[in-house]
């Protein structure tokens, strides 16, 4: 098997293609069968003659309801991607084709449907017949060509399929259900609650190509940023992954992205089509440069950390970065982060715990004691805040300009409803701008080494947050609204 990932699409299609042409058959819906000259022997007037059914008529008719199955979409999606495709329609008889990939796709799909229940009489499926079906296809497709194929071993994620293709040659696959795994994934001890699971890319390529091996140790990078800003459990990975060509041996690779995992996430079923929706989302708008790209980065950073304290430091970072440009000293992240991240109610109490978190951020950074159990709840509580505002910028939900927004929160008057009128004619005016390449590790306008931490010392802390209360550059001192002031 060449492609998992276009195996596992195909054969859902299939398998949900045949309950319905079996319920339209049950139903009455005849199958047409066409009359066909078998032989006549030498000296004998007689002509025999057989039945042939027309399977590919049939399912020819029923082309418009079989797009409409929810399977149709990511296997069309799976075949557009192959280069090879021109010959598997060449040898199925389509000669003539449009160019467009997605037509093409369908073609195709069709025909290996065809394929799969050609002269049978009716659509019982066996793994025989569709086994015969894909090892036509992959023997046209890709004929000549050498796969390569990329594995990351990735902790506290459970998946309840043996595997979810995401698209791209990219899938998740239970360790357990690949013949042939990778060393560490094959020996990895269970970390939580799940064995690891292996985040696996395909790519046609040739062998010992040193782009094609830095290709795949980023897109396997995007793949497990995409996983950690997915749900609310922090995803590992192991910092070596594997890489090989056709049938050969496992070679490590090296990741950008390793780290420890805590908790598990669980994706049912049911929420398979919403994950992949969204690491294709996430992956396609990738930043390059500036506050989001250097915010992801250190969120990242943070979640490869060993220790929950310097994790802490990371994320302080990326926050500031994205709320706080006048620097630490202007005291405006608390509020801002709270506006954004916490109900009317509770933003008070969240500035607060902001705030503390500050402080330690500060006293982990001159080298004082902090202890692992002093900053584990609110560490997981602030990287739940830089989760939610990343993800929501990275999927247009919310402006890239983060300051800009909790400032016109602030500033709104108590009880006002312009919160959500606000918000959704900021998303509307400044659509998230989208990029194809991965992050890269540091922004072109890095914050300059003065603003990386207040000036003062812990103890002086308390009394330096109340420049926070100092009023937003640009606006008068009697337009903010006390209650809302007094949250910052």
């Amino acid at each position: 098997m060449r492609s998992r990932t276009l195996h596992a699409a195909l054969v859902a299609f299939v398998e949900e293609a045949a309950g319905y042409l079996a319920a339209q058959h049950a139903a009455g819906a005849e199958l047409p069968f066409d009359v066909v000259e078998v032989s006549r022997r030498r000296g004998r007037a007689a002509t025999l003659y057989c039945y042939r059914p027309l399977t590919s008529e049939f399912i020819g008719q029923r082309r418009d309801e079989l797009r409409t199955l929810a399977t149709f979409a990511p296997a069309v999606r799976a075949l557009s991607e192959l280069e090879g495709l021109d010959r598997y329609l060449r040898a199925r008889g389509h000669g003539r084709v449009a160019p467009e990939r997605r037509h093409r796709a369908e073609v195709a799909l069709a025909a290996f449907l065809a394929d799969v229940f050609r002269e049978a009489t009716d659509f019982e499926l066996s793994s025989e017949r569709l086994e015969r079906a894909y090892e036509l296809l992959e023997s046209a497709v890709f004929a000549g060509q050498r796969q390569t194929v990329a594995v990351a071993v990735v902790h506290g994620l459970a998946l309840e399929s043996p595997e979810l293709a995401l698209g791209e040659g990219l899938s998740l696959v239970r360790s357990e259900a690949l013949a042939d795994p990778p060393p560490s994934a094959a020996g990895a001890p269970d970390r939580g609650d799940c064995p690891p699971l292996l985040a696996v890319l395909s790519l046609p390529a040739p062998p010992g190509d040193r782009q094609v091996c830095e290709e795949a140790a980023a897109r396997l990078a995007l793949l497990v940023r995409a996983l950690r800003l997915f749900g609310e459990t922090w995803v590992g990975a192991e910092p070596i992954g594997w890489l090989r060509v056709d049938e050969g041996d496992w070679q490590p690779l090296a990741l950008p992205c390793g780290g420890p995992s805590r908790g598990t996430l669980a994706v049912l079923p049911d929420g398979e089509d919403e994950l992949r929706a969204f690491c294709n989302l996430v992956i396609r708008r990738a930043p390059r440069s500036h506050e989001l790209a250097w915010a992801l980065s250190r969120f990242e950073m943070g979640y490869q950390r060993p220790s929950l304290v310097e994790a802490l430091t990371d994320h302080v970072l990326a926050l500031r970065s994205l709320l706080e440009p006048e620097g630490p000293a202007s005291g405006h992240l608390s509020g801002r982060v709270a506006a954004l991240c916490a109900v009317p109610e509770e933003r008070a109490e969240t500035a607060e715990r902001l705030r503390y978190a500050t402080q330690l951020e500060y006293a982990a950074a001159t080298g004082a004691s902090v202890g692992e159990e002093d900053v584990a709840e609110l560490a997981f509580e602030l990287s739940a805040h830089l989760r939610a505002l990343l993800r929501d910028v990275l999927c247009g939900h919310l402006d890239s300009d983060l300051r800009r927004l909790a400032d016109g929160i602030i500033l709104a008057p108590a009880g006002s409803q312009e919160l959500a009128e606000t918000d959704g004619a900021v998303a509307e005016e400044e659509p998230v701008h989208e990029e194809t390449a991965p992050a890269e590790d540091g922004p072109e306008h890095a914050p300059a080494p003065g603003e990386e931490h207040p000036t003062g010392e812990l103890s002086e802390v308390p009394d330096g947050v109340d420049a926070v209360t100092a009023p937003v550059p640009g606006v008068a001192e009697d337009e903010l609204d006390p209650e809302l002031v007094g949250l910052l």
